[in-house]
Formats: structure tokens, C-alpha cells, sequence
């Protein structure tokens, strides 16, 4: 089994090492998102959809971490309502997701790039996806 990668947080090891793993930052960015009213759902893959048809909630559902180099970087692929401004939409999630990684885990975050995938024509109904 290959070792999975962590993030190191601090270099201050006098009380022992932080590590947060990547799927720890794909909850946090895929809750931060939700929180976002004009959008309407993330877009998972068939693994995540069967897990929610099975009552478990997939809150990294649509979000994909990548540790590069030069950082870290976060693709959301996301269906937003009709009527709203994508441009602004968009920042708006971006500008959550990098505020509550950076009080949550503190630590800076390359790119987070929108994925629009879909536009919900339904209005604003989101009782079917709660």
C-alpha cells in the first residue's frame, strides 16, 4: 500500500508534527462551498452518488485536491442556478474556500479553479438535493 501524502503545517516541532491529509481539504473546501446560496449542488462521480442514495453525505463530492510543487491546488465542479452572475458566483466560492482553509488549517492556497458544469433550471428549489 503506497503512503499516503500529507500536508506538513508547522515546522515547530518542539511538541511533535501537524500533518492534514488531502481529503481533510477537500471536506473543508467542498463545506465552504455549499455554503455559497446561489449554488446548487457539486457535481460527484457515480462512487459518491451510490454512497448519498445510501444516506451517507459526500461533502468532498466535486472537489479534487492536487498537490503540486508550487502548492496546492482545488478544482470544484459545480451546477449553479439559473439567473446568477457565473463571474461573480464563482469568486464569491473561491474567496470562501480560500478563507476557511486558511482559518481552518492555515495554510496558502494556489488556485481554486470553478468548474461550471451545469446550470440548474429548477429556480432556486433546493429541496431536492437536501
Amino acid at each position: 500500500m503506497s503512503e499516503q501524502q500529507l500536508l506538513k503545517v508547522s515546522d515547530d516541532s518542539t511538541l511533535g508534527k501537524v500533518e492534514i491529509a488531502p481529503e481533510v481539504i477537500e471536506v473543508i473546501a467542498g463545506i465552504a462551498a455549499t455554503e455559497v446560496e446561489e449554488l446548487y449542488a457539486m457535481r460527484g462521480n457515480f462512487a459518491s452518488g451510490v454512497a448519498e442514495r445510501l444516506g451517507k453525505k459526500a461533502h468532498s463530492k466535486g472537489v479534487k485536491v492536487e498537490l503540486t510543487d508550487t502548492g496546492i491546488a482545488i478544482d470544484l465542479y459545480v451546477i449553479l442556478n439559473y439567473g446568477v452572475s457565473i463571474p461573480k458566483v464563482a469568486q464569491k466560492i473561491q474567496g470562501t474556500i480560500r478563507d476557511s482553509l486558511k482559518y481552518m488549517t492555515a495554510l496558502e492556497i494556489d488556485e481554486v479553479n470553478v468548474h461550471v458544469v451545469g446550470i440548474n433550471m429548477d429556480g432556486n428549489d433546493n429541496d431536492e438535493e437536501e
